[in-house]
C-alpha cells in the first residue's frame, strides 16, 4: 500500500490506499472511498464516492410477484437477464458522491464500482489518550469552524469496526454485514448524545453542532436603535462572500443537527405524485414493506401511498378528495391556499409530513402533527387542486416563529412558488400584527429563498419611500424581525458610516440587481384576496398530550 497525501486533519493519521486491481469487491467496506461509474447527460463519468452502507440486493414482494408474472408470459427483459449474470450485482452500495450535495446520495449496484482504480480506506480513529496531545486542536472560547462534516463523523464512527487499518493486506476480506447504516451503530440516548457532542467539541470537530445558529449563517451582527444610532461596530464586509456561501451550501447539504438522522440512508427511490415522477432525496420513515420499491405511488389529493399503479387506480375510484381537507383562505386566479389543523386532519397531515421528509433532511417530526397549523398552496385546474408546497406553523410559538417547516415540491421548484409561500407567511404575520421569522435551522435551499425574499422586500421598501426609515420602521411595515433585517442589510452592505452614525444607503450594484429581479415576472400575494382571522386556541385545545 501507498500512503495518501495528508489532509488538513491536524495530528490525525493519513488514509491508506490499496492500488487498483489488487483487491476484490468483497474487500470494499463501509467508509471506503472508491471510483464509481455515474450516468451523466453526456454519457458516463468516473467519480470518487464514499461508501456509507452495504446491503444484499433487496427483493420486494410486490416487484417479485410482478416479475414472476412477466416471466410466466415469456417477457423477460434483456437488462434483467444481464443483471442476473453479474454476481457483483447481488450487493448494493449507498454512496455519497465527492463534492456533491447529500441529496444526490444513492444506491448503486456492485457492477458500477471500478475495481481497477485505487481504493482509499477510512482514516483510523485516534486512541483516547492522544486526543489531548500537543498536535490536537484546542477548544476555542467561541464558535469555531468545523473541520469535518457531520456526515463524515457519523459514517466514520459506523465504519470503525468494519474497516481495516493501514496494516491490512489487500486480499483480506473486510466485507461487513449487508445491513443499512442505522444498524451499524446503536441508537444513543439523549445523555449519551450530549456527551458525544461534548467530546466532538474537545476534538475541534464541530463546535456548532449543538444548534444555535445565526439567521443567515454569517456570524455576528451589530445592532441599531430605533433612530439608527450606532451601538456596535459591524463586521468587515470582506467576511461576507455569497459565492463561498453558496458553494458551502451546495456541497454540505442541510444543516441537520441529529447525527442519528444523518446516518439514516435513503430508503425510497422514486415517487410518482400525479403526473410527476421525482426522486427522493433523503430518508423518510414510510413502512418498511414500502422501502426499496422502484416507484412509490402517492395519491396527489389525499397523499395516501401505494406500491403499485393498479392499487393507486383502484384507490382513485373510491377517493372523494379533490383538494386538501381544510378551509380555503386565499384564492387568486388559479392559486389557492388551504388552512388545516393538524389535530383535526391528523391522517392527511401525517401523510404530508412523510412526503416532505423525503426532501427535508433536517425535519425530525413525522407523526406529532397536532401542535401545528398547515397552510397548503395548490394550483387549480379542471381535475382538482394539485399541491405545490406548504408551510407549517406552531399554534403557540414562544419564539414568535411564523414558519416551522416550509417546502416546495421538487417538480414545482424554480418557478417562484417558494418565494410565494414565504410572502404568504408574512401576510399572515401582518394580519396577526406580529413580527415573524422562520424556525431555525433552515435547509440550504430554504436559507437562500429567505435571503432572496428579505433582500427584495427591504430594497423595494427603501426605493418606494421618500421619508427616512429606521430598522424599527422597516420591521413594522414588513413584519420581518429586526435580526433578519440587520443580517440582510449587512449582507447587502447597505450600512454606511456617516457623520458619526450608521445610515442605510443603496449602492448602484444593489439597485442594478434589484432591477433585474423586478423585471422578472413572478406571482404575488394580494392581501385583499386573503380571507382569514388568526385562530384563537383555549388552554385545553393547546394540550396535545
Amino acid at each position: 500500500m501507498v500512503s495518501a497525501h495528508a489532509n488538513n486533519e491536524g495530528s490525525q493519521e493519513s488514509a491508506s490506499i490499496t492500488p487498483g486491481g489488487t483487491y476484490t469487491i468483497q474487500t470494499v467496506s463501509v467508509g471506503c472511498k472508491i471510483y464509481i461509474r455515474r450516468p451523466t447527460p453526456d454519457g458516463e463519468e468516473e467519480r470518487l464516492a464514499e461508501i456509507l452502507s452495504i446491503r444484499d440486493k433487496p427483493v420486494n414482494s410486490y416487484t417479485a410477484a410482478s416479475a414472476q408474472r412477466t416471466n410466466a408470459r415469456g417477457g423477460v427483459k434483456e437488462e434483467e437477464e444481464d443483471a442476473l449474470d453479474k454476481p457483483e450485482d447481488k450487493w448494493e452500495y449507498f454512496v455519497h458522491w465527492d463534492q456533491f450535495n447529500k441529496r444526490l446520495d444513492e444506491w448503486v449496484t456492485g457492477s458500477r464500482l471500478i475495481l481497477s482504480r485505487d481504493l482509499e480506506w477510512p482514516r483510523p480513529k485516534l486512541p483516547p489518550g492522544k486526543k489531548a496531545g500537543p498536535g490536537s486542536l484546542q477548544k476555542a472560547p467561541g464558535k469555531a469552524p468545523r473541520s469535518q462534516s457531520l456526515l463524515k463523523k457519523a459514517t466514520s464512527n459506523a465504519a470503525a469496526a468494519a474497516s481495516p487499518t493501514s496494516a491490512s493486506t489487500p486480499g483480506r476480506s473486510a466485507f461487513p454485514s449487508p445491513s443499512p447504516a442505522p444498524s451499524l451503530k446503536r441508537k444513543l440516548t439523549d445523555d449519551e448524545e450530549e456527551e458525544e457532542e461534548e467530546e466532538e467539541e474537545l476534538e475541534g470537530d464541530d463546535v456548532d453542532a449543538e444548534g444555535e445558529m445565526d439567521v443567515d449563517g454569517e456570524g455576528d451582527t451589530f445592532e441599531l436603535n430605533v433612530n439608527g444610532a450606532q451601538v456596535e461596530t459591524p463586521p468587515h464586509v470582506s467576511s461576507f462572500s455569497k459565492e463561498q456561501e453558496i458553494e458551502k451550501l451546495r456541497t454540505s447539504g442541510s444543516m441537520t443537527q441529529s447525527i442519528s438522522e444523518i446516518a439514516r440512508v435513503k430508503n425510497l427511490n422514486r415517487l410518482q405524485i400525479g403526473k410527476h415522477e421525482v426522486e427522493a432525496w433523503y430518508f423518510s420513515p414510510y413502512p418498511k414493506e414500502y422501502a426499496h420499491l422502484p416507484v412509490l405511488y402517492i395519491c396527489e389529493f389525499c397523499l395516501a401511498y401505494f406500491p403499485s399503479p393498479m392499487m393507486l387506480s383502484r384507490h382513485r375510484q373510491r377517493c372523494t378528495l379533490f383538494h386538501p381537507p381544510g378551509n380555503e383562505i386565499y384564492r387568486h386566479q388559479d392559486m389557492s391556499v388551504f388552512e388545516l389543523d393538524g389535530k383535526r386532519q391528523l391522517s392527511w397531515c401525517r401523510n404530508l409530513s412523510l412526503l416532505s421528509k423525503c426532501f427535508l433532511d433536517h425535519k425530525t417530526l413525522y407523526y406529532d402533527v397536532t401542535p401545528f397549523m398547515y397552510y397548503v398552496m395548490c394550483q387549480r385546474d379542471s381535475t382538482g387542486c394539485h399541491i405545490i408546497g406548504y408551510f407549517s406553523k406552531e399554534k403557540e410559538s414562544a419564539e414568535n416563529y411564523n414558519v416551522a417547516c416550509i417546502l416546495t415540491l421538487p417538480q414545482h421548484q424554480r418557478h417562484g412558488f417558494g418565494k410565494l409561500l414565504i410572502e404568504f407567511s408574512y401576510e399572515l404575520s401582518k394580519k396577526e400584527g406580529k413580527l415573524g421569522s422562520p424556525e431555525k435551522p433552515l435547509s440550504d435551499l430554504g436559507l437562500l429563498g429567505y435571503r432572496a425574499y428579505w433582500a427584495e422586500v427591504i430594497v423595494e421598501l427603501l426605493i418606494n419611500t421618500t421619508d427616512e426609515l429606521s430598522i424599527d420602521d422597516i420591521a413594522q411595515k414588513t413584519s420581518i424581525t429586526h435580526a433578519d433585517i440587520m443580517n440582510t442589510c449587512t449582507t447587502l452592505q447597505l450600512f454606511k458610516h456617516y457623520k458619526g452614525q450608521h445610515i442605510i444607503c443603496l449602492s448602484e450594484a444593489v439597485l442594478e440587481k434589484h432591477e433585474k429581479v423586478r423585471n422578472k415576472r413572478r406571482r404575488r400575494i394580494y392581501a385583499d384576496n386573503l380571507i382569514w382571522k388568526p385562530p384563537v386556541f383555549t388552554r385545553d385545545q393547546l394540550r396535545f398530550y
